[in-house]
């Protein structure tokens, strides 16, 4: 594999998160140690760049299904259990 490419995946498919994260890493320690030409540092970054809307995207999903449980289970707990009582003496 030359220096110059750093997908393991091709660009058409998306990641898994953890897979996605850990290239983010490796682009990011190499662009951080150089040595590369303004080519491969540019090619690079863009590929970072791919790699952390991929992570974005799955942290954002990750988001959106944990708020849909929990707003699931207070519907379910208690039909309204977060609301205030009706009475309140005071």
């Amino acid at each position: 594999m030359s220096e110059q490419q750093t997908a393991s995946v091709p660009e058409d498919e998306a990641p898994a998160y953890e897979q996605a994260r850990d290239e983010l890493i490796e682009v990011v320690r190499r662009l951080e140690t150089g040595g590369i030409t303004l080519e491969e540092s540019l090619a690079l970054w863009e590929r970072g760049e791919r790699l952390a809307v991929v992570c974005e995207q799955w942290l954002d999903g990750a988001r959106a299904r944990l708020d849909a449980a929990v707003r699931a289970e207070r519907a379910g707990a208690g039909n309204g259990a977060q609301d205030e009582p009706a009475e309140r003496n005071g």
